[in-house]
């Protein structure tokens, strides 16, 4: 990328924010040896929405709500949450790294599926081979040659998690129609608080005030750090550097995920993943180059 001495700044903080991305699977991986599901996303959703109190002030963005945008604040919620309980479940049976890999490089795979569905879009030979490659990939990455292995394993939530983030995405594209991408992110963010509460109501919610210091840790840096953070500087250089500038930095989270994974909870790095992964993203840049 050929950036001008103004934008590297910007460059240099979305790999911090794809770093702090990455991190947060490591983070997950920790929550659930620890504490029930429900507790976990409720503590990460209210962390969050309270993390981005500050930024608002900071940044003094107005509030404009339409019956438009509530549609698509809503529908996030929903799917934020579906998002977590899955990713929780497949990072609880799985590898942190593997998971990483999987959603991030299938998510933007099956959201131009979605998209060429739903409108009915003529696809070139470019797309449709970045979709043969993306098939290559998804045998390699879920193992499909053991299918046994992938039924019972927990690559059918990542695959989930993958496909449910898909909806996010194409919701986030026509909410920023009606609602700044900051207040949409911290409206999810209290919506899914308030349900995942309703969630989590019978359960021991004041449980997380007896764990240590590497549980709160881990549920800070994946509530603040690794999304209130990450996705505010996001959304600041995706302003600065345009979309599909900073769309291509993506392509660092799985392996800032693999190597925190590696480094800190001492996962090994699989060949399968890694090929795996690499044909999966060449598929990505095949779909979206123009």
């Amino acid at each position: 990328m050929n950036l001008k001495n103004d934008d590297r700044r910007y460059a240099y903080l979305l790999i911090f924010s794809m770093l702090l991305w990455g991190g947060g699977w490591t983070a997950l991986k920790i929550l659930t040896t620890a504490m029930p599901v429900d507790v976990v996303i409720f503590w990460r959703f209210f962390l969050m929405s309270l993390a981005f109190l500050p930024i608002l002030y900071f940044f003094k963005i107005p509030l404009t709500l339409t019956q438009g945008s509530f549609k698509y604040i809503l529908g996030s919620s929903f799917l934020n949450i579906a998002f977590m309980v899955f990713s929780f479940l497949g990072i609880k049976y799985g590898l942190a790294g593997a998971g990483s890999v999987i959603i991030t490089t299938f998510s933007p795979i099956m959201t131009f599926l979605l998209v060429a569905v739903i409108f009915r879009s003529r696809l070139s030979t470019r797309q449709y081979f970045g979709l043969l490659l993306g098939l290559v990939g998804g045998y390699v990455l879920l193992q499909l040659n053991n299918f046994s292995l992938f039924l019972h394993g927990s690559n059918i939530y990542f695959l989930l998690c993958a496909l449910i983030w898909a909806g996010v995405t194409l919701l986030s594209q026509h909410s920023q129609k009606h609602i700044h991408p900051v207040y949409y992110s911290f409206l999810i963010s209290l919506i899914a608080t308030f349900f995942s509460f309703l969630y989590a109501f019978n359960a021991d919610l004041g449980a997380v005030f007896t764990q240590g210091v590497k549980f709160w840790t881990a549920l800070i840096y994946l509530a603040v750090l690794g999304q209130t953070v990450a996705t505010t500087i996001f959304f600041i250089a995706s302003g600065k550097l345009g979309s599909q500038r900073t769309s291509s930095f993506m392509f660092l989270v799985p392996f800032f995920a693999l190597f925190s994974a590696w480094f800190i909870l001492d996962e090994p790095l699989q060949l399968h993943i890694v090929i795996g992964g690499l044909i999966s993203m060449f598929a990505v840049y095949f779909i979206n180059k123009k």
